[in-house]
């Protein structure tokens, strides 16, 4: 793929993840027009919204093949992956296959596509704001210019962290799921705000960029979060106060629970034995 050119990529699948992609690269410039990204729904109004905002959008999958030169992303639920790759078959093309379909292993993928270059990744939908926090695992086949190409198309559009496969269901747990856990606290905290007198917009909008200030703390620091948090936490103070109605409240244990309840669900979809589930791997 060269480093001068747009890069050639077509979407299999119009939903919400495919959607965050795809307003991702356009609005990081990875490609200069939306209707360079070609993409394709069997559900004709997803169609129609994907074309409405300059994409490329068909309903027939052959022909997303035909226009992505780089890579096709497979972004469909995990049981319609079989006939979308049927359709991938079709079409003589060199582009690496990235799968999004949650739960869909590489040794599945690569037994659908023969002699095919597959990727597996777990993004999340911050990618619409550049913010994505990604996991992939290589296949079999590939080469190290499609590690090239999957970072460059991630890269884009947040971080993007290579790990073995078996660790992609605690990544879906994590940060694939995690933004609602983050959506939920954020609602939580301006609900806090409300009840102690604050405007709603106001509660709203210090409870987001407290989240957000946060955030960027740990990864800009490097600091543990909980020296962070006893950097603010003084003796008989207020944040020790909430820190104490937090921990009885379960804060720490529910996200925990959270996350691998997540995690457990996506190696359900993927097909792993409940009794794999439980022993194996002690979730």
């Amino acid at each position: 793929m060269s480093e001068e050119r747009d890069v050639s990529v077509g979407f299999m699948g119009c939903g919400m993840m495919a959607s965050a992609l795809m307003g991702g690269l356009v609005s990081e410039k990875l490609v200069k027009d939306p209707s360079f990204i070609a993409c394709s729904d069997v559900y004709k109004p997803s169609v129609e919204k994907a074309a409405s905002k300059g994409y490329s959008a068909t309903e027939c999958n052959e022909n997303v093949c035909i226009n992505a030169k780089d890579a096709v992303v497979i972004a469909v639920k995990p049981d319609v992956v079989k006939d979308v790759c049927n359709d991938i078959r079709k079409v003589d093309s060199n582009a690496l296959i990235i799968s999004i379909a949650a739960g869909v292993t590489l040794e599945t993928l690569e037994g659908l596509l023969p002699g095919r270059r597959v990727v597996r990744v777990m993004p999340n939908t911050p990618c619409l704001v550049g913010e994505a926090a990604s996991g992939y695992a290589m296949g079999k086949l590939c080469i190290n210019n499609d590690r090239k190409i999957v970072q460059k198309l991630l890269g884009a559009v947040g971080v993007a962290k290579e790990i073995k496969e078996v660790l992609l269901n605690a990544v879906t747990g994590l940060s694939g799921s995690g933004p609602a856990y983050v959506y939920q606290f954020i609602e939580a905290l301006a609900d806090g705000g409300v009840r102690s007198g604050l405007p709603r917009a106001v509660a709203m909008e210090l409870a987001a960029q407290t989240v957000k200030g946060a955030a960027e703390m740990v990864l800009k620091t490097g600091e543990h979060p909980g020296k962070l948090k006893d950097n603010v936490t003084s003796p008989g103070g207020t944040t020790i106060a909430g820190v104490e109605a937090l921990e009885k409240g379960g804060f720490r244990a529910s996200t925990i629970s959270a996350v691998t309840a997540a995690t457990k669900r996506s190696m359900q979809l993927g097909g792993i034995s409940e009794e794999d589930i439980r022993h194996k791997y002690n979730l």
